[in-house]
């Protein structure tokens, strides 16, 4: 065991040497590494604030249903009774007129708007909160209350929300497919790194292999090296995403604030880092495994 630990610290050594001792090689190779990893990942951390922002709106499907100004108040009181004995509603909330004209100005700031108005032009309101979650059975219930006598129009609410729902799942799906493709980008950079490393230690290889050193030890200081290059590449990636994330900060909070909302934009989380590191060096340790064992049989295969 001691023997074994001292073959891959020699390694890791060695492949720090080698990384050290060309450092403008190294710098490219992980610019390339962390822009590509930083890409499908910075896209990640967008759709994941969407994902939160959406989080904090009601996805819960709600009819509003908006009277008509002239409504009678037998009109009203059989609404309300028709409301509370149906068997799809679960819940439902009458907002006055005044009281969704004060909610407004207070949301909005349209005080100086509305101070100018003859009169209120919000109509009396019930919020339906359904027991279906269906499609069909939404807009079935939506045609069957919108007949009701005293109301003007019902509305179906948070659609839109569903289709910024339906948004997201495609953008994940871009994601994954992003992630794919730029992982094969990975393992194809490290193996050409190391097929030249390879190439231009030919010699060096076959003395080695001469005094007795096997395709194990020969092979593991390059794999040790495809995983420290692109651990490098990692750690550009979140510092890249980390500095996006600073640039944003400041207009994304503006921007939410001017919509009356106190969003800010979440950083990547100490999992989600160890998560990409992790994942980038396995790629790494791969495509070096690969561009290794294929280039020594090649070399073999020369002599």
């Amino acid at each position: 065991m001691t023997i074994w630990i001292r073959h891959q610290y020699q390694a890791l050594l060695s492949a720090l040497r080698r990384l050290l001792s060309q450092p403008l090689a190294t710098i490219l190779a992980t610019l390339a590494i962390g822009v590509a990893i930083s890409l499908p990942s910075g896209l990640y951390l967008i759709l994941d604030n969407l994902n939160r922002l959406a989080g904090n709106l009601p996805t819960q499907p709600e009819i509003s249903l908006f009277l008509d100004d002239g409504i009678q108040a037998k009109e009203r009181d059989a609404i309300a009774a028709r409301l509370k004995q149906h068997a799809d509603v679960a819940d439902a909330r009458f907002i006055p007129r005044d009281a969704a004209l004060k909610t407004l100005v207070e949301s909005q700031g349209l005080g100086d708007l509305t101070a100018g108005l003859p009169r209120n032009p919000l109509p009396d309101t019930w919020v339906v909160r359904p027991r279906l979650a269906d499609r069909d059975g939404l807009t079935a219930l939506r045609v069957e209350l919108a007949k009701l006598p005293g109301v003007a129009e019902a509305q179906l609410d948070s659609a839109w929300v569903e289709r910024l729902h339906a948004a997201l799942a495609i953008g994940r799906t871009a994601v994954h497919l992003l992630a794919g493709l730029f992982s094969i980008a990975l393992i194809a950079i490290t193996g050409n790194a190391i097929r030249a490393l390879i190439l231009a230690r030919r010699d060096e290889i076959q003395i080695s292999r001469l005094i007795g050193a096997t395709d194990r030890y020969i092979r593991r200081p390059f794999l040790y090296l495809g995983a420290l290059q692109a651990l490098l590449g990692g750690l550009a990636a979140v510092a890249v995403l980390a500095f996006a994330g600073m640039l944003l900060s400041t207009p994304v909070t503006h921007l939410a604030s001017l919509y009356g909302s106190a969003y800010q934009l979440h950083p990547p989380t100490l999992p989600e880092v160890a998560i990409v590191l992790a994942a980038t060096t396995l790629l790494g340790w791969l495509g070096a495994w690969l561009t290794v064992a294929r280039t020594l049989r090649q070399v073999e295969s020369s002599h």
